[in-house]
Formats: C-alpha cells, structure tokens, sequence
C-alpha cells in the first residue's frame, strides 16, 4: 500500500494552474487568503491550498506572519502554503502589493491559466506557474498539518527541471487553446505535488517528527501501511505490533513520537475520513458505511464518529458542505 498515494485520493486533491507570469526586476504581486477566493477558483473543494513553480529565474516569498521571514526560491522549487495563507512574491527588496481580486475567477470565455506577461521593470527575468491545490480538510487530512504553513521544496538536479519541462510544454500546447489543455496542466500540477512531496521528505532531517517522518520510518511506515491497505480490519496494537516486529509500546511510543496519536486513535480518524466521503452518497445507509469501514454495529459507528468528528453522521451528512453538494 502506497500510503501518500491512498491519502491524496482519498481527501480528493485537484489541481488548478490559474497563472502563468512572466516578470523583470522589480516586481511584485500578492496572493490572498484562499479563503477569500476558495469558491471562486476551485468551486466545490472544502480546502485550497495556493503553489507556486518556479520556472526560471528566482523569486522571494513572504507572508504576514512577522516570525516568518522571506525565503528565497530558486528555478526548479515549488512553493506551497498548505494553510492557505495571504503571501507575497516579488524580487528582491521589492514592496508589497495588493492583490487584484479581479483576477481570482473561473473564465467563461477562455482556457486557464491566465497569461501575466511583462509586469515589472527591465532587470533579471523570472517565470512562475501559479495554481491552487483543492481537497478535504476535515474529517481527517494528514497532510494539511504535516508541511510548514509556507514550504519552499528545493529542486532535485533532476526532479525539478522533469516538472518544469513536462509543464511547460503544456503550457505551450494550451498557448494554441487545444481542448483539454487545462486538463492536462491541472494534472500535471498535481504529479508535480507528488513528486515535491517525495523530495520533501527525502531531505527531512532523520530527527524530525510528523506524519511524513512517520511514513518513512520502517516500523510506523509499516504499521500506516496495513491500516490505510485494509483499514477495516479488526487491528488491535497486539495484531500492528506483531506485523511491525515490534513490542506494543516499543510501536506506541514509536507512532506517538512521530505521528502525534496513538496508532488506534489514528485508524480511527482515517476510518471518519473515509466514511465521511461514503455519506455524501445518498443512497448509502449509515448501517452499510459503518460495515465497510469495520464497525459491526451501527450504533458503535456513530459513538464513533461523533467521538472523533464532532457530531453523529446523520448531521454531518445533512450540514457539512461537501456532502450537502454531492446529495444535491
């Protein structure tokens, strides 16, 4: 079981490239908060998370937050805010703008992305493929927490330049408005999310902690793959522990240390996560999703549910927003 994989389909990750900027010292532009903009640019995603590529030449992003100071990207890295948050990108020493709200919209009358061409002043040359990340936050996304609010993920001597070449060449087939051209970048968008995810974590230092540490850990790496592979099995710690080879509190301690939950507490939440999707299916019955994802009473399911959730499934396939749109 690829566990990154299961994660990014299970919390529906899409991708949207929205810009295409090229810009000459000095130069700025800023982005707002995904919050403001979510239904505009990703219609239908209960989260968006911004990134950026940058294709040639160097850019320096910073946010609002004072403790966070800017970092320098370089061709080839890819920036994500997994938080959504308001940034700023510009050459070095530039002010800051606002951001033209107007910019933020699906377009009825022409392909993604748009084309952002000779802002700035004449120096040094800088290209930047911009989009959106849309998927689930709730009940349970990994992923979200696991990456520093703003990520700078360095290019590998190939990785990086492999992503730019394959999105350019998209961008230069979509230049001609050929069908399909937003499909193929939204794509590769998001094989370029996969591919810096897998560099991010091969350069973590071998002490750092989370659920990405965790995934590449042998023995919790292992345990997160026989949950997330049958995750309605009847796991106990004894049964993860003796497929791990590890004693259950060497396991416990382990995945706590790294994931930040005990291993059951953590089955349990992947578990909301994947029921939460089967309830946007109206002519699922709470009694079938509880069986699939390894309750064998309905009742067990929803103290369940409400426990880690917040509220009974009913509710929440009644209120939350995802599943009032599926429903409708």
């Amino acid at each position: 079981m690829d566990v990154l994989s299961e994660v990014l389909r299970a919390v529906r990750l899409n991708g949207a490239v929205f810009f295409d900027v090229n810009a000459r010292a000095p130069w700025a532009v800023a982005s707002p908060d995904t919050r403001d903009v979510r239904d505009r640019v990703m219609p239908g995603s209960a989260h968006v998370m911004p990134f950026h590529l940058i294709m040639s030449g160097t850019a320096w992003i910073e946010t609002d937050d004072p403790s966070q100071p800017p970092i320098r990207a370089e061709q080839g890295d890819v920036i994500l805010l997994p938080q959504g948050d308001a940034h700023y990108l510009g050459s070095e020493g530039c002010d800051r703008v606002r951001p033209n709200m107007a910019h933020y919209h699906r377009p009825t009358d022409q392909q993604l992305p748009f084309r952002v061409s000779e802002i700035g002043g004449a120096g040094e040359d800088t290209r930047i493929v911009c989009g959106y990340f849309g998927c689930d936050a709730a009940p349970f996304n990994p992923l979200l927490d696991a990456l520093p609010r703003l990520t700078v993920i360095k290019a590998g001597p190939d990785c990086g330049k492999l992503a730019s070449h394959f999105i350019t060449a998209a961008l230069n087939e979509g230049g001609a408005n050929r069908p399909g051209g937003e499909t193929i970048l939204a794509k590769l968008s998001e094989l370029m999310l996969v591919q810096a995810m897998r560099m991010y974590i091969d350069a973590l230092p071998e002490s750092s902690e989370g659920w990405l540490s965790g995934l590449r850990d042998v023995h919790v790496g292992r345990a997160m793959q026989l949950i997330h592979g049958d995750p309605s099995r009847d796991w106990t710690l004894a049964t993860l522990a003796r497929e791990t080879g590890l004693s259950r509190s060497a396991l416990a301690d382990r995945f706590v240390r790294l994931v930040k939950m005990p291993p059951m507490q953590y089955l349990g939440r992947w578990r909301m996560q994947l029921a939460a999707h089967a309830l946007e299916q109206p002519s699922a019955s709470i009694a079938i999703v509880a069986a699939d994802v390894g309750y064998q009473s309905e009742a067990a399911f929803n103290r369940a549910f409400k426990r880690f959730v917040g509220q009974p499934p009913g509710v929440w396939r009644r209120t939350h927003p995802a599943a009032g749109r599926a429903a409708a």
